[in-house]
């Protein structure tokens, strides 16, 4: 476990999970939101988010947390050695999200970048989780299922089995 993608739907504890595979293992932590996004969420230009991308592709050990955009989605799973997808029932999705949304004026979400816009990122999050469900989430079944011949591939279904996967970890 050197080159880990954790990928999935909106809300679904990437973030989270990213982090804790980061503790546990050593590897470096990259959220790509941080990389795409400056403070405030304002976006930095393509060119730039796709040579970050590959400095963070380039290097042997790391975990990466995030979309990014669709062809360096693919081109990230096919680079990682590990692939941990987080594939839980919709409506626990839209849950987090909502989750996220109320208690992020409290406490800003970790993992964003500094004074991201709460309510457009939140809309935005809603709006996505059913665009990834409808179009995404089949592929990326269809990809892993490919994969666990090749990768190492943690399919995981349901909090619980979240849980399970970070202690198995330690």
């Amino acid at each position: 476990m050197n080159r880990v993608a954790v990928f999935g739907n909106t809300g679904g504890g990437k973030s989270t999970l990213s982090r804790q595979i980061a503790a546990v293992t050593g590897l470096p932590l990259h959220v790509l939101d941080k990389v795409q996004f400056k403070s405030g969420g304002i976006p930095v230009s393509p060119e730039e988010f796709t040579q970050a991308h590959q400095r963070i592709l380039d290097s042997e050990r790391w975990v990466i947390d995030g979309f990014g955009n669709p062809k360096l989605l693919w081109q990230r799973l096919d680079i990682a050695d590990t692939l941990v997808y987080i594939d839980l029932p919709i409506y626990i999705h839209f849950w987090w999200v909502t989750k996220r949304f109320i208690t992020g004026y409290i406490h800003p979400p970790k993992g964003w970048p500094e004074n991201s816009p709460l309510w457009k990122s939140s809309m935005n999050s809603y709006k996505t989780l059913y665009l990834c469900e409808k179009y995404l989430t089949p592929k990326y079944r269809e990809y892993v299922e490919k994969s666990k011949t090749t990768k190492n591939v943690y399919h995981l279904r349901s909090p619980k089995e979240i849980t399970q996967f970070v202690k198995s970890l330690s």
